[in-house]
């Protein structure tokens, strides 16, 4: 079952990822390590506008890139040099960091940090006891010196040293010290061991999508196979550990800002269907906005991500509550069933036609996940034939399906499987 902290993640439905860094000023999506400090100069930097614009959208927490692969810190580390504080931002005491957290508390958004593994301008990369205290450092300075750190976002990101060997990392005990300075943190990697990573970046997570995981399967970040894409994809109802998955895809084609982008920005209809294939799978959607040299986030961004959060609201605008179902154990059925021999079915008569083509449903994952398969039905007379809108196999904290408009006045939910007994869910049609 689900942590308070895992639950309170996956409510929150949708985070906004922030890559920001030299690349941003030298048109690259991964640099080298080598870098001048002196091209990150952003000229007017303003965090509170990236706040501003996750609000807008409906995002809950905000995840900045403080460190990516070509090893520039975006926080005047005592670890290097190669930092925002040998930048010309602020004459070199500025604290990207610092004021990210500061306009993520002003606008009520939640904190997350990804710090990556990889360094290729580390020297002592690749000489593995070194680099992981050199990069616990690095990790205990930021959840040491900003407060409450709410998400703590790793990847599997490796590659080969100065000294021509690959950097062996010490997951337990950085997932041991996150926990110990940041002990209600949820850890994103791979493998967790909070939640875990959905398995692309293409934004759709599995139609069959548990929260629960067997560990043994994706033990560290980066490990490959079949298996592991199953198990990130799909997740495992035997699974022994709550392990959610989370859905990074960005709103352009690259994650930090190119110029050259700003007509391919992802429009609102294409945002909200990311929506259905995240959070309605029952994951969240982490949607990376970078901003641009200046340190704001492009106009086109921002009014696409305030369309997409009218268009959802729109979509999803309260309607009259349902009538309360007939609940009964239909006997019998040659399945595989929660109860044996049986299977549920909810059945509701409307009162009157309703023209639908959304139907959401949700269990309360605060005791568990247990529902895997179900069935949605309509028909418009009392003896008419039941049409077939909707069918799948989890559900979890949300599963959004949609369809062809189609009027009816008679609904019917069955759940047809499930691995243990099934507790009551929530039911609303749009």
């Amino acid at each position: 079952m689900p942590s308070a902290a895992q639950l309170a993640w996956q409510r929150d439905e949708l985070a906004l990822f922030i890559h920001f860094g030299v690349n941003t000023f030298t048109n690259r999506e991964w640099g080298d390590g080598t870098e001048d400090p002196a091209i990150f100069a952003p000229s007017r930097l303003d965090t509170r506008q990236w706040a501003r614009a996750a609000q807008a959208a409906g995002a809950r927490a905000m995840i900045l890139t403080a460190k990516h692969h070509d090893g520039f810190c975006l926080w005047p580390t005592k670890t290097t040099d190669h930092s925002v504080a040998r930048s010309p931002f602020l004459g070199g005491n500025g604290d990207i960091v610092r004021e990210f957290v500061e306009a993520c508390r002003e606008h009520n958004l939640k904190v997350g940090l990804y710090l990556s593994p990889w360094d290729r301008n580390a020297k002592v990369y690749g000489d593995s006891p070194r680099y992981n205290e050199f990069y616990w450092a690095q990790l205990t300075e930021l959840l040491t010196q900003y407060g409450t750190i709410d998400e703590v976002w790793f990847d599997g990101a490796n590659g080969e040293g100065p000294n021509g060997k690959k950097q062996v990392y010490d997951w337990p005990a950085t997932w041991e010290l996150t926990l110990k300075l940041q002990p209600n943190a949820v850890i994103f990697s791979d493998a967790g061991p909070g939640v875990r990573w959905i398995g692309n970046e293409n934004g759709v997570a599995g139609q069959t999508n548990w929260s629960t995981v067997d560990p043994s399967v994706v033990p560290v970040p980066g490990v490959s196979g079949p298996a592991v894409t199953k198990m990130l994809r799909e997740g495992d109802p035997n699974g022994s550990v709550w392990r959610p998955g989370e859905t990074d895809v960005s709103i352009r084609p690259g994650w930090f800002y190119h110029p050259a982008d700003d007509a391919k920005v992802r429009s609102v209809d294409n945002l909200v269907n990311l929506y259905f294939t995240s959070v309605g799978r029952n994951s969240k959607l982490l949607l990376n906005v970078p901003p641009t040299p200046e340190g704001l986030l492009h106009d086109i961004d921002v009014e696409r991500l305030a369309g997409m959060r009218t268009k959802l609201n729109d979509l999803f605008t309260a309607t009259a509550p349902l009538p309360p179902p007939t609940i009964r154990t239909v006997r019998g059925a040659n399945r595989v069933m929660f109860s044996g021999d049986g299977f549920v079915e909810m059945d509701w008569d409307l009162r009157d036609t309703r023209t639908i083509s959304i139907a959401e449903l949700r269990e309360d994952i605060s005791s568990g996940q247990v529902i895997s398969g179900y069935t949605i039905e309509g028909r418009i007379e009392t003896d008419g034939p039941w049409q077939t809108l909707a069918t799948g196999m989890t559900i979890g904290y949300c599963k959004l399906d949609r369809f062809a408009p189609v009027t009816v006045r008679f609904m019917r939910v069955r759940i047809t499987s499930s691995v243990a007994p099934a507790r009551p869910i929530t039911v609303k049609l749009y």
